[in-house]
């Protein structure tokens, strides 16, 4: 079976997005078939694409297409071909998070660090998003800084598992408590320094 290409293939790579150049010649759609899912419902792409069968298809329909399905942020990839008249959408879906591993953490106990993680929405069962991740670490750091541990430093590790899923391994450095060797205090001239820095 020979697909009429529409050509608008969607890279997520760089988080950049690019389409291709080839143009659709319009055409009414008799069907439309999704292929590669594996755990999304096919309603699901049905009821983000924002055409239905018996509509009209062209350039911008196709565009608009790919953009309404990669942000729901499911799919790595998307992809729209012509089948004769039966629209098929092919797509990449993004892998679930099976396990979240942590080592390391001791001020902080594994609880602790998966709430700060699952408020950022990283926590199995989820879709992994490399974005999202970066969010949980980020929102895990301000949990360690506000405990004093500035220098705290947090490796992560990415396993592909089966049945599309992945495995997250944590290593958290801790690092030492911060503490204060000098107060500087610029621009008094009324009070001394010491005088001021006694009142802190």
């Amino acid at each position: 079976m020979k697909f009429k290409p529409i050509s608008l293939l969607l890279f997520a790579a760089l988080g950049g997005i690019s389409f291709g150049a080839h143009a659709v010649e319009p055409f009414t759609i008799s069907d439309i078939r999704v292929e590669g899912l594996q755990r999304t419902d096919p309603g699901t792409v049905f009821n983000y694409l924002p055409v239905k069968v018996g509509g009209r298809f062209d350039d911008t329909v196709a565009r608009e297409s790919i953009k309404a399905l990669f942000a729901t942020g499911f799919f790595n990839d998307v992809r729209v071909e012509a089948d004769g008249n039966v629209l098929v959408v092919m797509v990449e879906e993004r892998p679930t998070i099976a396990q979240i591993s942590i080592s390391g953490a001791k001020l902080l106990d594994k609880d602790q660090i998966r709430a700060a993680l699952k408020s950022q929405n990283f926590a199995e069962g989820r879709i992994f998003q490399q974005d999202v991740l970066d969010a949980g670490i980020n929102e895990l750091k301000q949990q360690y800084f506000i405990q004093g541990r500035y220098s705290v430093s947090v490796k992560t590790t990415q396993t592909k598992l089966e049945r599309n899923r992945i495995g997250i391994q944590l290593d958290v450095s801790e690092g030492d408590v911060a503490h204060i060797k000098r107060i500087n205090i610029v621009g008094n001239k009324a009070f001394e320094s010491a005088k001021l820095i006694d009142l802190f």
